[in-house]
Protein backbone atom coordinates (compact mmCIF):
# COMPACT_ATOMS: atom_id res chain seq x y z
CA UNK A 1 0.00 0.00 0.00
CA UNK A 2 1.44 3.33 -1.07
CA UNK A 3 2.50 5.68 1.45
CA UNK A 4 -0.35 8.82 1.94
CA UNK A 5 2.84 11.12 1.80
CA UNK A 6 3.30 10.48 -1.47
CA UNK A 7 -0.28 11.01 -2.82
CA UNK A 8 -0.65 14.26 -4.84
CA UNK A 9 2.94 13.55 -6.06
CA UNK A 10 3.90 13.17 -10.01
CA UNK A 11 5.89 10.63 -10.54
CA UNK A 12 7.91 12.68 -12.03
CA UNK A 13 9.08 13.71 -8.86
CA UNK A 14 8.43 10.96 -7.02
CA UNK A 15 12.25 10.15 -4.98
CA UNK A 16 11.44 6.20 -5.71
CA UNK A 17 12.89 6.38 -9.41
CA UNK A 18 15.98 7.36 -7.59
CA UNK A 19 16.20 3.70 -7.13
CA UNK A 20 15.34 2.00 -10.58
CA UNK A 21 16.05 4.60 -13.57
CA UNK A 22 18.79 4.60 -15.57
CA UNK A 23 21.80 6.13 -13.59
CA UNK A 24 22.91 8.44 -16.61
CA UNK A 25 19.62 9.65 -17.07
CA UNK A 26 19.30 10.69 -13.19
CA UNK A 27 22.64 12.25 -13.27
CA UNK A 28 21.56 14.82 -16.13
CA UNK A 29 18.32 15.22 -14.54
CA UNK A 30 19.26 16.06 -10.69
CA UNK A 31 22.80 17.46 -11.92
CA UNK A 32 21.77 19.33 -14.87
CA UNK A 33 19.64 22.01 -12.50
CA UNK A 34 22.06 22.05 -9.82
CA UNK A 35 24.82 23.20 -12.13
CA UNK A 36 22.62 25.92 -13.61
CA UNK A 37 21.87 26.91 -10.31
CA UNK A 38 25.25 26.63 -9.09
CA UNK A 39 26.75 28.31 -11.65
CA UNK A 40 23.96 31.42 -11.42
CA UNK A 41 25.22 31.10 -7.90
CA UNK A 42 29.10 32.28 -8.68
CA UNK A 43 28.22 34.92 -11.44
CA UNK A 44 25.55 36.17 -8.57
CA UNK A 45 29.16 36.57 -6.70
CA UNK A 46 30.83 37.47 -9.44
CA UNK A 47 28.70 40.37 -10.47
CA UNK A 48 29.09 41.53 -6.86
CA UNK A 49 32.54 42.17 -7.94
CA UNK A 50 32.25 43.28 -11.62
CA UNK A 51 30.31 46.02 -10.66
CA UNK A 52 32.07 46.70 -7.37
CA UNK A 53 35.12 46.84 -9.48
CA UNK A 54 33.93 49.01 -12.02
CA UNK A 55 31.69 50.98 -10.03
CA UNK A 56 33.20 51.41 -7.15
CA UNK A 57 37.11 51.31 -7.36
CA UNK A 58 39.98 48.93 -7.22
CA UNK A 59 40.31 49.16 -3.26
CA UNK A 60 36.91 48.05 -3.17
CA UNK A 61 37.84 44.76 -4.79
CA UNK A 62 40.16 44.33 -1.74
CA UNK A 63 37.77 45.59 0.62
CA UNK A 64 35.41 42.92 -0.83
CA UNK A 65 38.15 40.20 -0.66
CA UNK A 66 38.74 40.58 2.99
CA UNK A 67 35.08 39.73 3.56
CA UNK A 68 35.48 36.47 1.88
CA UNK A 69 36.76 34.75 5.06
CA UNK A 70 33.42 36.08 7.10
CA UNK A 71 31.30 35.01 4.11
CA UNK A 72 32.93 31.54 4.16
CA UNK A 73 32.51 31.32 8.07
CA UNK A 74 29.03 31.96 7.72
CA UNK A 75 28.32 29.40 5.24
CA UNK A 76 30.42 26.94 7.12
CA UNK A 77 27.35 27.34 9.61
CA UNK A 78 25.57 27.21 6.76
CA UNK A 79 26.43 23.78 5.10
CA UNK A 80 26.43 22.25 8.99
CA UNK A 81 22.76 22.33 8.78
CA UNK A 82 21.71 21.88 5.02
CA UNK A 83 23.89 20.07 3.39
CA UNK A 84 23.84 17.77 7.23
CA UNK A 85 20.09 17.88 6.74
CA UNK A 86 19.98 16.87 2.74
CA UNK A 87 21.76 13.84 3.25
CA UNK A 88 19.79 13.07 6.48
CA UNK A 89 16.54 13.64 3.91
CA UNK A 90 17.90 11.39 0.83
CA UNK A 91 18.57 8.41 3.19
CA UNK A 92 15.34 8.75 4.80
CA UNK A 93 13.54 8.33 1.98
CA UNK A 94 15.43 5.77 0.32
CA UNK A 95 13.92 4.02 4.17
CA UNK A 96 10.68 4.69 2.88
CA UNK A 97 10.87 6.39 7.02
CA UNK A 98 8.69 9.79 5.28
CA UNK A 99 7.50 10.65 8.84
CA UNK A 100 11.14 11.29 9.44
CA UNK A 101 12.11 13.27 6.45
CA UNK A 102 9.16 15.93 7.21
CA UNK A 103 10.68 16.39 11.27
CA UNK A 104 14.32 16.80 9.26
CA UNK A 105 12.49 19.74 7.34
CA UNK A 106 11.21 21.14 10.87
CA UNK A 107 14.27 20.82 12.56
CA UNK A 108 16.44 22.28 9.86
CA UNK A 109 13.90 25.56 9.48
CA UNK A 110 14.86 26.07 13.40
CA UNK A 111 18.26 25.32 13.72
CA UNK A 112 19.17 27.83 10.66
CA UNK A 113 17.32 30.48 12.49
CA UNK A 114 19.41 29.98 15.75
CA UNK A 115 22.56 29.91 14.35
CA UNK A 116 21.68 32.81 11.75
CA UNK A 117 20.94 35.05 14.70
CA UNK A 118 23.48 33.85 16.78
CA UNK A 119 26.17 34.33 14.11
CA UNK A 120 24.76 38.08 13.13
CA UNK A 121 25.00 39.04 16.48
CA UNK A 122 28.43 37.98 17.65
CA UNK A 123 29.91 39.22 14.09
CA UNK A 124 28.15 42.22 14.59
CA UNK A 125 29.52 42.89 17.72
CA UNK A 126 33.31 42.44 16.57
CA UNK A 127 33.16 43.49 12.93
CA UNK A 128 35.89 45.90 12.76
CA UNK A 129 38.67 43.76 14.86
CA UNK A 130 37.75 40.51 13.04
CA UNK A 131 38.25 42.51 9.65
CA UNK A 132 41.58 43.56 10.78
CA UNK A 133 43.10 40.18 11.58
CA UNK A 134 42.00 38.90 7.95
CA UNK A 135 44.98 41.41 6.75
CA UNK A 136 42.21 45.03 6.60
CA UNK A 137 44.75 48.44 6.22
CA UNK A 138 43.16 52.02 6.87
CA UNK A 139 42.56 51.58 3.06
CA UNK A 140 40.04 49.47 2.74
CA UNK A 141 38.39 48.56 5.81
CA UNK A 142 36.21 51.08 5.36
CA UNK A 143 34.58 49.39 2.35
CA UNK A 144 34.70 45.86 3.64
CA UNK A 145 33.26 46.71 7.02
CA UNK A 146 30.30 48.28 4.57
CA UNK A 147 29.37 45.58 2.84
CA UNK A 148 29.46 43.13 5.80
CA UNK A 149 27.51 45.26 7.99
CA UNK A 150 24.35 44.86 5.54
CA UNK A 151 25.15 41.18 4.33
CA UNK A 152 24.94 40.35 8.36
CA UNK A 153 21.80 41.60 8.70
CA UNK A 154 20.23 39.32 5.92
CA UNK A 155 22.09 36.28 7.35
CA UNK A 156 18.77 34.37 8.59
CA UNK A 157 17.68 34.39 5.14
CA UNK A 158 21.02 33.56 3.70
CA UNK A 159 21.22 30.39 6.05
CA UNK A 160 17.35 29.65 5.41
CA UNK A 161 17.34 29.81 1.60
CA UNK A 162 20.24 27.65 1.25
CA UNK A 163 19.09 25.22 3.43
CA UNK A 164 15.82 25.05 2.15
CA UNK A 165 17.45 24.75 -1.61
CA UNK A 166 19.38 21.97 -0.30
CA UNK A 167 15.77 20.26 0.67
CA UNK A 168 14.05 20.89 -2.51
CA UNK A 169 17.24 18.60 -4.25
CA UNK A 170 16.91 15.99 -1.99
CA UNK A 171 13.25 15.28 -1.91
CA UNK A 172 12.97 15.35 -5.64
CA UNK A 173 12.85 19.24 -6.89
CA UNK A 174 15.85 19.97 -8.62
CA UNK A 175 14.60 22.63 -10.97
CA UNK A 176 12.55 24.21 -8.42
CA UNK A 177 15.82 24.74 -6.34
CA UNK A 178 17.26 25.70 -9.90
CA UNK A 179 14.93 28.58 -10.56
CA UNK A 180 15.20 29.95 -7.01
CA UNK A 181 18.61 30.36 -7.47
CA UNK A 182 17.88 31.82 -11.01
CA UNK A 183 15.39 34.28 -9.62
CA UNK A 184 17.82 35.11 -6.97
CA UNK A 185 20.33 35.93 -9.45
CA UNK A 186 18.44 37.83 -12.22
CA UNK A 187 17.08 40.17 -9.55
CA UNK A 188 20.83 40.72 -7.62
CA UNK A 189 22.18 41.40 -11.43
CA UNK A 190 19.13 43.78 -11.81
CA UNK A 191 19.41 45.79 -8.27
CA UNK A 192 23.63 45.98 -8.43
CA UNK A 193 23.47 48.06 -10.80
CA UNK A 194 20.60 50.40 -9.65
CA UNK A 195 21.84 50.67 -6.04
CA UNK A 196 25.93 50.94 -7.17
CA UNK A 197 25.48 53.77 -10.06
CA UNK A 198 21.51 54.79 -9.95
CA UNK A 199 21.27 55.44 -5.98
CA UNK A 200 24.85 56.09 -5.40
CA UNK A 201 25.28 53.27 -2.74
CA UNK A 202 28.45 52.29 -3.57
CA UNK A 203 29.48 48.82 -1.59
CA UNK A 204 26.20 48.94 0.15
CA UNK A 205 24.42 48.90 -2.62
CA UNK A 206 26.04 45.56 -4.10
CA UNK A 207 25.04 44.00 -0.22
CA UNK A 208 21.70 44.99 -0.05
CA UNK A 209 21.15 43.94 -3.73
CA UNK A 210 22.22 40.29 -2.00
CA UNK A 211 19.93 40.45 0.60
CA UNK A 212 16.53 41.87 -1.25
CA UNK A 213 17.00 39.26 -4.29
CA UNK A 214 17.75 36.36 -1.65
CA UNK A 215 14.54 37.50 0.71
CA UNK A 216 12.49 37.09 -3.25
CA UNK A 217 13.48 33.76 -3.44
CA UNK A 218 13.14 32.61 0.00
CA UNK A 219 9.34 33.77 -0.44
CA UNK A 220 9.34 31.24 -3.22
CA UNK A 221 10.63 28.52 -1.21
CA UNK A 222 8.49 28.99 2.06
CA UNK A 223 5.34 29.03 -0.09
CA UNK A 224 6.46 25.38 -1.86
CA UNK A 225 7.06 23.68 1.36
CA UNK A 226 3.44 25.15 2.96
CA UNK A 227 1.86 23.23 0.70
CA UNK A 228 0.15 20.10 2.36
CA UNK A 229 -0.33 17.84 -1.06
CA UNK A 230 3.84 17.68 -1.04
CA UNK A 231 5.53 15.15 0.42
CA UNK A 232 7.95 17.20 2.73
CA UNK A 233 5.90 20.49 3.81
CA UNK A 234 5.67 22.67 6.93
CA UNK A 235 2.79 21.17 9.64
CA UNK A 236 2.53 20.91 13.62
CA UNK A 237 4.51 18.78 15.12
CA UNK A 238 7.59 18.64 12.70
CA UNK A 239 9.40 22.33 14.33
CA UNK A 240 10.62 20.77 18.01
CA UNK A 241 14.54 19.78 17.96
CA UNK A 242 14.57 16.15 18.00
CA UNK A 243 17.92 15.22 20.09
CA UNK A 244 18.39 12.04 17.31
CA UNK A 245 17.43 14.31 14.18
CA UNK A 246 20.18 17.20 14.79
CA UNK A 247 22.75 15.24 16.06
CA UNK A 248 22.42 13.47 12.65
CA UNK A 249 22.42 16.47 11.00
CA UNK A 250 25.08 17.83 12.90
CA UNK A 251 27.21 14.79 12.02
CA UNK A 252 26.68 14.61 8.85
CA UNK A 253 27.62 18.29 8.16
CA UNK A 254 30.39 18.31 10.30
CA UNK A 255 32.27 17.69 6.70
CA UNK A 256 31.17 20.39 4.77
CA UNK A 257 31.59 22.48 8.19
CA UNK A 258 35.00 22.03 8.42
CA UNK A 259 35.79 22.16 5.35
CA UNK A 260 34.47 25.41 5.07
CA UNK A 261 36.12 26.49 8.15
CA UNK A 262 39.07 25.40 7.22
CA UNK A 263 38.35 27.61 4.06
CA UNK A 264 37.92 30.03 6.05
CA UNK A 265 41.28 29.79 7.94
CA UNK A 266 43.15 29.70 4.48
CA UNK A 267 41.56 32.88 3.14
CA UNK A 268 43.04 34.17 6.35
CA UNK A 269 46.58 33.09 5.79
CA UNK A 270 46.52 33.75 2.11
CA UNK A 271 44.92 37.41 2.80
CA UNK A 272 48.16 37.86 5.94
CA UNK A 273 50.60 36.32 3.53
CA UNK A 274 49.58 38.68 0.19
CA UNK A 275 49.23 42.20 1.89
CA UNK A 276 52.77 41.12 3.75
CA UNK A 277 54.34 40.76 0.61
CA UNK A 278 52.45 42.49 -2.01
CA UNK A 279 49.99 44.81 -0.50
CA UNK A 280 46.39 45.93 -1.21
CA UNK A 281 46.59 45.01 -4.81
CA UNK A 282 48.08 41.42 -4.09
CA UNK A 283 44.83 40.99 -1.85
CA UNK A 284 42.22 42.48 -4.71
CA UNK A 285 43.86 39.90 -7.44
CA UNK A 286 43.65 37.13 -4.89
CA UNK A 287 40.01 38.45 -5.09
CA UNK A 288 39.39 37.94 -8.42
CA UNK A 289 41.42 34.89 -8.83
CA UNK A 290 38.83 33.59 -6.05
CA UNK A 291 35.65 34.61 -8.13
CA UNK A 292 37.34 32.75 -10.96
CA UNK A 293 37.78 29.73 -9.00
CA UNK A 294 34.57 29.85 -7.13
CA UNK A 295 32.55 30.18 -10.53
CA UNK A 296 34.39 26.47 -11.66
CA UNK A 297 34.25 24.95 -8.21
CA UNK A 298 30.45 25.70 -8.09
CA UNK A 299 30.00 24.08 -11.23
CA UNK A 300 31.55 20.89 -9.76
CA UNK A 301 29.71 21.24 -6.85
CA UNK A 302 26.83 21.06 -9.46
CA UNK A 303 27.45 17.91 -10.42
CA UNK A 304 28.05 16.81 -6.68
CA UNK A 305 24.45 17.97 -5.61
CA UNK A 306 22.98 15.91 -8.48
CA UNK A 307 25.15 13.11 -7.48
CA UNK A 308 24.12 12.95 -3.77
CA UNK A 309 20.33 12.08 -3.54
CA UNK A 310 20.95 9.37 -6.00
CA UNK A 311 23.85 8.09 -3.94
CA UNK A 312 22.21 8.64 -0.91
CA UNK A 313 19.07 6.63 -1.63
CA UNK A 314 20.82 3.98 -3.18
CA UNK A 315 23.33 3.47 -0.44
CA UNK A 316 20.37 3.59 1.89
CA UNK A 317 18.45 0.47 -0.59
CA UNK A 318 21.86 -1.09 -0.41
CA UNK A 319 22.49 -1.16 -4.07
CA UNK A 320 26.03 -0.51 -3.79
CA UNK A 321 26.64 -0.94 -7.61
CA UNK A 322 24.53 2.04 -8.45
CA UNK A 323 26.50 4.08 -5.98
CA UNK A 324 29.55 2.86 -7.18
CA UNK A 325 28.30 3.85 -11.21
CA UNK A 326 27.11 7.40 -10.60
CA UNK A 327 30.78 8.15 -8.33
CA UNK A 328 32.27 7.42 -11.35
CA UNK A 329 30.08 9.06 -14.21
CA UNK A 330 30.15 12.18 -12.32
CA UNK A 331 33.82 12.04 -11.69
CA UNK A 332 33.92 11.80 -15.44
CA UNK A 333 31.96 15.19 -15.73
CA UNK A 334 33.60 16.85 -12.90
CA UNK A 335 37.10 16.28 -14.37
CA UNK A 336 36.14 17.52 -18.00
CA UNK A 337 34.94 21.03 -16.51
CA UNK A 338 37.90 21.53 -14.38
CA UNK A 339 40.62 20.84 -17.44
CA UNK A 340 37.83 23.38 -19.18
CA UNK A 341 38.76 26.06 -16.14
CA UNK A 342 42.33 25.12 -17.20
CA UNK A 343 42.63 26.13 -20.66
CA UNK A 344 40.54 28.92 -20.46
CA UNK A 345 42.41 30.30 -17.49
CA UNK A 346 46.14 29.55 -19.19
CA UNK A 347 45.32 30.83 -22.80
CA UNK A 348 42.61 33.74 -22.01
CA UNK A 349 43.92 35.52 -18.29
CA UNK A 350 43.98 39.15 -19.55
CA UNK A 351 40.44 38.93 -21.11
CA UNK A 352 39.04 36.77 -17.77
CA UNK A 353 40.88 39.69 -15.92
CA UNK A 354 39.70 42.54 -17.18
CA UNK A 355 35.91 41.44 -16.62
CA UNK A 356 36.59 42.54 -13.09
CA UNK A 357 38.54 45.91 -13.50
CA UNK A 358 40.23 48.49 -15.55
CA UNK A 359 43.26 48.79 -13.20
CA UNK A 360 47.09 47.68 -14.79
CA UNK A 361 48.46 46.43 -11.50
CA UNK A 362 45.82 44.74 -10.29
CA UNK A 363 45.39 43.05 -14.01
CA UNK A 364 49.19 41.94 -14.00
CA UNK A 365 49.19 40.60 -10.70
CA UNK A 366 45.47 38.83 -11.30
CA UNK A 367 46.67 37.01 -14.16
CA UNK A 368 50.10 35.82 -12.71
CA UNK A 369 47.98 34.30 -10.07
CA UNK A 370 45.33 32.43 -12.35
CA UNK A 371 48.45 31.05 -14.07
CA UNK A 372 50.25 29.36 -10.87
CA UNK A 373 46.27 28.52 -9.36
CA UNK A 374 45.18 26.85 -12.09
CA UNK A 375 48.26 25.06 -12.90
CA UNK A 376 47.11 21.77 -11.79
CA UNK A 377 43.11 22.73 -11.85
CA UNK A 378 41.97 19.04 -13.82
CA UNK A 379 42.88 16.96 -10.52
CA UNK A 380 40.47 18.98 -8.50
CA UNK A 381 37.37 17.47 -10.49
CA UNK A 382 38.45 14.26 -9.11
CA UNK A 383 38.96 15.14 -5.59
CA UNK A 384 36.03 17.17 -5.20
CA UNK A 385 33.50 14.53 -6.15
CA UNK A 386 35.39 11.83 -4.23
CA UNK A 387 35.18 13.82 -0.75
CA UNK A 388 31.57 14.34 -1.69
CA UNK A 389 30.81 10.73 -2.58
CA UNK A 390 31.64 9.22 1.18
CA UNK A 391 29.74 12.49 2.36
CA UNK A 392 26.23 11.57 0.23
CA UNK A 393 26.27 7.97 1.76
CA UNK A 394 26.73 9.48 5.43
CA UNK A 395 30.37 7.89 5.67
CA UNK A 396 31.48 11.61 7.48
CA UNK A 397 34.86 10.63 8.91
CA UNK A 398 36.42 9.74 5.96
CA UNK A 399 35.07 13.13 4.11
CA UNK A 400 36.16 15.15 7.01
CA UNK A 401 39.76 13.30 6.71
CA UNK A 402 39.54 13.91 2.91
CA UNK A 403 38.82 17.67 3.14
CA UNK A 404 41.31 18.09 6.38
CA UNK A 405 44.27 16.57 4.85
CA UNK A 406 43.97 18.99 1.80
CA UNK A 407 43.49 21.87 4.07
CA UNK A 408 44.87 21.41 7.33
CA UNK A 409 48.07 18.95 6.86
CA UNK A 410 48.95 20.57 3.55
CA UNK A 411 47.45 23.84 2.77
CA UNK A 412 48.13 25.56 5.93
CA UNK A 413 51.95 24.48 6.20
CA UNK A 414 52.44 25.87 2.40
CA UNK A 415 51.32 29.31 3.49
CA UNK A 416 53.37 29.29 6.66
CA UNK A 417 56.37 28.63 5.00
CA UNK A 418 56.53 29.09 0.82
CA UNK A 419 56.03 32.74 1.69
CA UNK A 420 59.14 32.98 4.13
CA UNK A 421 61.12 31.87 1.21
CA UNK A 422 59.52 32.85 -2.30
CA UNK A 423 57.20 36.14 -1.34
CA UNK A 424 54.13 36.36 -2.81
CA UNK A 425 55.22 33.57 -5.15
CA UNK A 426 55.07 31.02 -2.63
CA UNK A 427 51.53 32.19 -1.55
CA UNK A 428 50.48 31.49 -4.79
CA UNK A 429 52.27 28.20 -5.52
CA UNK A 430 50.69 26.67 -1.96
CA UNK A 431 47.78 25.96 -3.51
CA UNK A 432 48.39 23.67 -6.64
CA UNK A 433 50.78 21.62 -4.47
CA UNK A 434 48.69 20.99 -1.62
CA UNK A 435 45.99 20.20 -4.96
CA UNK A 436 48.55 17.57 -5.60
CA UNK A 437 49.58 15.76 -2.48
CA UNK A 438 45.45 15.82 -1.76
CA UNK A 439 44.41 13.77 -4.59
CA UNK A 440 46.91 11.27 -4.18
CA UNK A 441 45.63 10.40 -1.01
CA UNK A 442 41.94 10.79 -2.10
CA UNK A 443 42.64 8.22 -4.69
CA UNK A 444 44.00 5.86 -2.45
CA UNK A 445 40.82 5.99 0.07
CA UNK A 446 38.32 6.37 -2.90
CA UNK A 447 40.08 2.62 -4.54
CA UNK A 448 39.39 1.07 -1.06
CA UNK A 449 35.60 1.79 -0.46
CA UNK A 450 35.22 0.52 -4.16
CA UNK A 451 37.02 -2.61 -3.45
CA UNK A 452 34.68 -3.16 -0.07
CA UNK A 453 31.59 -2.34 -2.24
CA UNK A 454 32.43 -5.08 -4.71
CA UNK A 455 33.15 -7.32 -1.76
CA UNK A 456 29.45 -7.12 -0.78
Amino acid sequence: MDSPYLCGMSKQNSPLKLGTEHIGKLLTQYAIPAIIAMTASSLYNMADSIFIGHGVGSLAISGLALTFPLMNLAAAFGSLVGLGASTLVSVKLGQKDYEGANRVLGNVFVLNVILGLAFTLVFMLFLDPVLYFFGASEHTISYARDYMNVILIGNVVTHMYLGLNSMLRSCGFPKLAMYATLASVVINCVLNPLFIFGFGWGIKGSAWATVISQVISLTGQLIHFSRPKELLHFKKGIYRLKGEIVKGILYIGMSPFLMNLCACLIVILINRGLKEHGGDMAIGAYGIVNRVVFLFIMIIMGFNQGMQPIAGYNFGARQYARVTEVTKLTMKWAIGVAITGFLLCQLFPSTIVRMFTTDPELIETAVYGLHIVFAVFPIVGFQMVATNFFLSIGMSKKAIFLSLTRQMLFLVPCLLILPRWFGTLGVWISIPIADTIATIVTAFVLINQFRKFHAK
